[in-house]
């Protein structure tokens, strides 16, 4: 492993996606037990799937753990193989019992879901956001576009812009671009940074050139991962494919 430090994020470097996952589940597992209880938002993408089944291996208390999930496509019902919902049920849900899990009605208005989830969000601070960078460098789905450091919501609306839309096709979510919804509802930057602590998982080639920029970049709404940098209790795990363009 090689670490490193970029502003107040620290970076860990692993070999391959294995390792990665295994790693980042450890550090996740022991931040939820020193706690006790925990308030968690998890990431939903291939990009997280060696994680999830790493900390499915770990000894968490799921009991005491509340879960939450990102972000979610808008008007995508429930049971669609994309579905973010579907996703988090399939790699986390099914396997565990915990003490509480929020979902994002994709089906309801976008309007007073997102009201309504924001609410859920704000009962009590949340303890852990799990993570990962687009290929443009977002952050949940605030694309470069809609990236708000000061947004005063913490859920929204948003359209997606093609690069994040054209990342769905090359996880293999969809089969083409046409395919892809055009908006989302997801947690603002501001939502996302509240958490105590911040595990970013970041796997493969693709990811390259969005860490390298989050990283040595300015931190600008250009590049929303950069913001990263700023989060006193933030680690990001990457492997040696997304670290490839950072400065030995």
């Amino acid at each position: 492993m090689k670490t490193r430090r970029f502003d107040s994020l620290a970076v860990h470097q692993h070999a391959d996606r294995a390792a990665l996952g295994v790693a980042a589940a450890r550090g996740v597992a022991a931040a939820i037990a020193a706690l006790g209880a925990a308030r968690v938002v998890f990431a939903c993408a291939p990009s997280q799937d060696e994680f999830l089944a790493a900390l499915l291996a770990q000894p968490v208390d799921w009991a005491k753990v509340t879960v939450f999930h990102m972000d979610e496509y808008a008007d995508l019902p429930e049971g669609h193989p994309a579905s973010f919902r579907n996703y988090l049920r399939g790699h986390l849900l099914m396997h565990i019992a915990p003490r509480a899990v929020h979902l994002i009605r994709a089906e309801a208005d976008a309007t007073s879901e997102a009201v309504r989830y924001a609410a859920l969000l704000a009962a009590r601070p949340l303890d852990l956001v799990c993570l990962g960078i687009g290929e443009n460098g977002h952050l949940a789905f605030n694309d470069p576009p809609v990236a708000d450091f000061a947004d005063p919501a913490l859920v929204k609306l948003v359209a997606l812009d093609e690069a994040c839309r054209r990342q769905q096709v090359h996880d293999g979510c969809f089969p083409a671009l046409d395919d892809v919804p055009t908006h989302a509802l997801t947690l603002t930057i501001p939502a996302l940074l509240s958490a105590r602590e911040i595990f970013g998982v970041v796997p493969g080639g693709r990811k390259a050139q969005a860490v390298r920029d989050a990283m040595l970049g300015p931190i600008a709404t250009s590049c929303p991962a950069s913001v990263l940098r700023t989060h006193p209790r933030a680690v990001l795990y990457l492997d040696d494919a997304a670290a490839s363009l950072l400065p030995a």
